[in-house]
């Protein structure tokens, strides 16, 4: 029976993972599938012990390879790890995440009965600390990441994109990999090049993975104002071809904005009377935005602690504005070198 299966790679991108990168491993290594695997990280220059941490899992076990990623790009490393794999299905791993143990399994399983080219499930996000908690309760949230399917889960079928992937090693090649002049959103962009050759990509909601978000408020501020501009990135390139609720956070931004210069011509009394009253108008988005906030922290939610409650409140509009501020950027002069500096600075 192991020798029908087909062998599995993992790809794992690195970059200063020293509090995670071990368990992110061994969850791998663990896997209950009982073909041939193998684990091919590329080692960012991490400054946080990540590497040493790696050589010495590696020297313990003949599946564990590794390649150099200076760049220290994403895209460019799984590209470079991909190339270095000998099996035909690749499955795409972060040091930030764990599969549960029968992962691969379903995910090949799900694959060899939807004809699928790709396949992804859920997101899990957990948090060790009660900051982290309240991020992960953020990207669990449908209010936090936009509702994609793999953060709040839907029924099985086909999806847009897929939460790092399970692929076929035949489409990777077909449409030429990771797309190595973006720095985020490369899934999404593959998953559209993927479709657009007549593929499908496949949500299953029995897959799951652990993901641990950033350990604090500034990190994730990083992470997300990078993301975003990426994000808008990917508009300038595709258009319409991005899902609208992308146009949420920024939409969002520019209504802060406006409302904050209502205000101001208020106060100086530029604006008076019928203009004021009418202008007042802008203060509605703002408004229930805050309202919405609350109740998702404080009615939403009735087992979280108080402390828990207010981190909330400081995680989802971090996310919403960060990401969104970022998204008007990258729409209006591109994301040119922009990095996460969440990953890059300990």
């Amino acid at each position: 029976m192991t020798d029908t299966l087909p062998g599995v790679s993992y790809v794992m991108p690195v970059l200063n993972e020293a509090v995670y990168i071990e368990n992110a491993i061994l969850t791998v290594l663990g896997q209950d599938y009982a073909g041939a695997k193998e684990l091919i990280l590329a080692l960012g220059p991490s400054t946080d012990g990540t590497t040493e941490i790696v050589e010495k899992l590696a020297a313990a076990d003949p599946r564990i390879l590794t390649v150099h990623n200076p760049e220290t790009d994403i895209p460019v490393g799984l590209n470079k790890a991909i190339a270095a794999s000998s099996h035909r299905i690749i499955v795409r791993v972060d040091a930030h995440s764990e599969l549960e143990p029968g992962y691969t399994t379903r995910a090949i399983e799900t694959l060899e009965r939807t004809g699928a080219a790709n396949v992804g499930g859920i997101m899990r996000a957990r948090g060790q600390t009660p900051f982290q908690q309240a991020a992960a309760r953020g990207y669990n949230s449908k209010f936090g990441l936009g509702g994609g399917r793999y953060h709040g889960g839907a029924s099985e079928g086909p999806a847009e994109s897929a939460y790092l992937g399970v692929f076929r090693r035949d489409v990777l090649e077909e449409v030429g990999g990771f797309d190595e002049t973006l720095r985020r959103g490369e899934d999404w962009e593959l998953n559209l090049r993927i479709r657009a050759a007549g593929h499908v990509v496949w949500f299953d909601p029995e897959l799951a993975v652990t993901y641990w978000p950033r350990e604090s408020l500034t990190k994730l501020a990083r992470q997300f104002a990078a993301t975003g501009t990426w994000r808008g990135e990917l508009v300038r390139r595709y258009g319409g071809r991005n899902p609208w609720r992308f146009f949420v956070p920024p939409l969002l931004v520019i209504a802060l904005a406006i409302g904050v210069i209502v205000f101001m011509l208020q106060v100086t009394g530029v604006l008076h009377g019928v203009a004021s009253a009418v202008a007042s108008l802008v203060y509605l988005a703002p408004i229930t935005y805050v309202l919405l906030v609350l109740w998702l922290a404080f009615v939403a939610d009735r087992g979280s602690t108080w402390r828990d409650k207010w981190f909330f409140t400081l995680v989802l509009p971090t996310m919403h504005l960060c990401w969104g501020s970022g998204f008007i950027v990258g729409v209006v002069r591109g994301a040119r070198d922009t990095i996460d500096t969440s990953r890059t600075e300990i």
